[in-house]
Parts: C-alpha cells; structure tokens; sequence
C-alpha cells in the first residue's frame, strides 16, 4: 500500500500533514494504540529535518507499507547541486528537542547535504566519520545507513580502550536519539539528481 504523496515546497513550515498521515495509514492498517504512536512519532523526527532539507528545493512525502513493514519516504529535489560549505556541515542545528536526539537528526541532514554535491567526499577535507562509518553499497549506488553507522560505532565500542573512548559520546547521543530507538534504519540515498530518504519500521 502507498499513502497519498504530499507536496513540499521550499521553505515550507507547515508539516501537520505528516503525522496526520501516518495516524491515518497505521488506523487504515488496524495497528495498535503503541504501534500507531511509534509510526507517528517517526514521521515527526522526519519533520525536524525537513526545514533545513527544504532549503534546498521542493519534495515529497510519502508513506509505504507491506504487511507489517513500513518506510516513511522524502524524495528531494535540489534547485541544484550545492557546494558543500565545511562550517555549515559542522554546526548543529538548536531547536530545543533533545540535545541527543538533534544530533543524531542533524547527521543524517548533513550525509543528505554532502550527497548533494557529487564532489563532497573528495573536497571537504574535516573528517566525518559518522559518514564513512554509515556507507555501505545498494545496487548500483552508495547509500547511507544509520544502522550502518550504529553497528560500527558499536562494534568500535567493544573493541580496545582507545577505540571505547573516542566512540563513547558518539554511542551515548545514539543510545539517546529517539529515531535510533524506533527505526530499523535510515537510509539517505542519491540518485539521477533525487534525493531519497527512507526511515524504515517494522511492526
């Protein structure tokens, strides 16, 4: 099943559409009390990351299901290909939702804008490890996985006490981010100039 498709315009800021729509399709669906809230709250972390994505062009939004296996798509469309400005990827964004939280949303908005511009991994010269560490192969085109990420941040936690202590505040803002806790994954792809975001649920 695809939910209706919703328009995003640049610089939108009225998102209520979303949650709304995830209610919607999780009553559709016969999903619990528990369930539906958990769908709904993930279509709100989607929000907190829409202003900033939006800046960059118009979008679209919708939901996919398949038996109890949901995605919570963006699909985002630059004006153009942005130049990847080092400061800017550097700062994270203050919205007063939790700190831990904000971080781990502001990653997946930063591996979206370094995707943005084909030349972003060759000329920003500040290591993100984050970025590095979430990359995998999808068919014939890389993506970035938070699940990715967490399972090396992880593992690098389990292995010698160098490696605990440069990752622990890393895994401390994973442990603390609510979509780490409620999502399967995340996933941010580039392909043919789109821009595709999933967070992905299954019940």
């Amino acid at each position: 099943m695809t939910s209706d498709v919703y328009i995003l315009a640049r610089n939108e800021n009225d998102f209520r559409a979303i949650p709304a729509e995830a209610e919607r399709i999780a009553n559709f669906n016969k999903l619990g009390k528990k369930e539906t809230m958990r769908l709904r709250l993930l279509a709100e972390e989607l929000i907190c990351m829409l202003p900033q994505l939006l800046t960059y062009g118009a979008g679209r939004f919708w939901i996919e299901n398949e038996h109890t296996a949901y995605e919570l798509h963006v699909s985002l469309t630059p004006d153009e290909f942005v130049t990847v400005d080092r400061e800017k990827l550097l700062s994270v964004s203050k919205s007063g939702k939790n700190a831990a939280a904000v971080g781990i949303l502001s990653k997946i908005c930063i591996a979206v804008e370094k995707m943005m511009n084909d030349r972003a991994r060759a000329t920003v010269d500040t290591p993100f490890d984050f970025y590095d560490m979430g990359m995998y192969n999808y068919g014939d085109y890389q993506a970035w996985s938070l699940m990715n990420y967490r399972s090396r941040v992880k593992t690098g936690c389990e292995q010698d006490q160098a490696a605990r202590e440069s990752l622990r505040e890393q895994w401390d803002e994973l442990e603390k981010s609510i979509i780490t806790n409620l999502a399967d994954d995340v996933t941010v792809g580039v392909k043919g100039g789109r821009v595709d975001i999933a967070v992905i649920k299954k019940f």
